[in-house]
């Protein structure tokens, strides 16, 4: 499966793709960071984050993109910024027909580096172990795209596979019921 993460942010944002499946070997594909100028109009930041994002999912065609769940900062503004940016990520995810999860950072932390309250060195050094980097990917936005891809494909099989299991449950009530109501209808005994 390959993952677009993306570690939304408005004067950086993250954009790491990974290739995997749970139990094997994580594979880069893509790693950088969409960067806008504080000076500039927020409007056209926010283009620019749109821009440079869809150029990415239709250069490197993701199969899904794992967004990082916006949590309240102190600052108001900066998680306003944060949350505009992560809104774009889903949007252009919803407009491919891409399956979007959302991760909090100590979920992504927590799948790279087993402690859900590492730190961003921690991070760094576990993403490029884990895809036999050569450098670590820098800034620390990028790799924080890449935790997010990384947590998602070791953790998206399991949701999967969950989400299936509970399908297929309602639609097995429903036909139960279907089944049920059409005994009712031709007047059979119905407990």
């Amino acid at each position: 499966m390959r993952v677009m993460g993306v570690d939304p942010g408005l004067t950086r944002c993250g954009v790491g793709v990974v290739e995997g499946a749970p139990g094997k070997r994580l594979h880069l594909v893509h790693v950088s960071v969409v960067r806008t100028a504080p000076d500039e109009d927020h409007a056209q930041r926010l283009l620019g984050i749109e821009t440079g994002i869809a150029a990415l999912m239709d250069e490197l065609r993701p199969e899904a993109v794992a967004v990082e769940r916006v949590f309240s900062q102190h600052n108001v503004r900066t998680v306003m910024g944060t949350a505009q940016a992560a809104g774009i990520a889903m949007l252009l995810a919803a407009r491919r027909g891409l399956p979007v999860a959302l991760h909090t950072p100590s979920e992504a932390k927590a799948a790279v580096t087993g402690n859900g309250r590492a730190d961003k060195a921690q991070v760094t050094r576990m993403v490029t172990r884990l895809l036999a980097l050569e450098a670590a990917p820098k800034p620390a936005d990028a790799a924080d795209a890449l935790a997010l891809a990384i947590c998602h494909v070791w953790r998206g099989g399991a949701q999967r596979r969950l989400a299936h299991a509970q399908r297929s449950r309602i639609e097995e009530a429903a036909r139960a019921e279907r089944e049920r109501l059409a005994a009712r209808s031709r007047g059979g005994s119905v407990q």
